[in-house]
């Protein structure tokens, strides 16, 4: 794996824990809801831009895409 691939699963990984934390999940309750509502692949996609901000700002905007894609958490 090189650094790149390593440093977007890290921050994957870090950001997937913070999630579950603002909305007390367990880290698998938050992989699967990020996933399901494709949370998970709006990080893949832009990584280059979700990296940059902080985790706070992404899991606000990343909770409102999940809300819209049919997620039910507030």
């Amino acid at each position: 794996m090189d650094n790149s691939n390593k440093d977007k699963l890290d921050w994957t990984m870090v950001f997937i824990y913070e999630f579950g934390k603002r909305f007390g999940l367990t880290v698998k309750q938050s992989f699967n809801y990020l996933s399901r509502f494709k949370g998970i692949d709006f990080i893949d996609k832009h990584y280059g831009y979700a990296h940059t901000q902080s985790f706070e700002s992404m899991i606000d905007d990343i909770a409102m895409l999940c809300r819209r894609m049919g997620g039910q958490l507030q």
